[in-house]
């Protein structure tokens, strides 16, 4: 299987220590709880299996208006790249909300981009996929979704 694909899968099919990593994630949040030892604690998991799964898992939130998907990038420095990759965005009717570029180090730069997808597109991961298949780009990380 391609690991680069999301799914939607019901809660009841969610193992337990997934659905307690967004629990911890949540009190992290909400500032309800400082370190990741105490949320870990609180939902009963090891510190481990939160930063093992924290990047893969979030909830899954309807919106009339459209999702909101933050994600990071590894990218060559390459001039006219960021056009490519913002030319994917919108070539896919998805509208730019922020764009963060950190200063190349050794030939690499990161890109932290924030986009609202509208409701008629379906599947999101087009978008990624696309913007992962540019020469240049190491990978991307989705960080948040709303």
């Amino acid at each position: 299987m391609n690991e680069g694909k999301y799914y939607i899968v019901k809660k009841k099919a969610v193992p337990e220590v997934l659905l307690k990593v967004v629990e911890a994630k949540r009190l992290l949040d909400s500032e309800k709880v400082i370190t990741v030892q105490e949320a870990a604690d609180i939902v009963g998991i090891s510190r481990s299996s939160f930063y093992k799964y924290k990047d893969d898992i979030f909830p899954f939130h309807e919106n009339a208006r459209g999702k909101t998907i933050t994600f990071m990038l590894q990218v060559d420095d390459i001039p006219g790249l960021l056009s490519c990759v913002l030319n994917c965005v919108a070539k896919n009717n998805a509208n730019i909300l922020t764009i963060h570029q950190s200063i190349p180090v050794n030939g690499i730069a990161s890109l932290t981009l924030s986009i609202e997808i509208p409701p008629q597109i379906l599947d999101a991961a087009v978008i990624f996929d696309e913007i992962e298949a540019l020469d240049g780009v190491h990978y991307i990380k989705i960080l948040a979704r709303e």
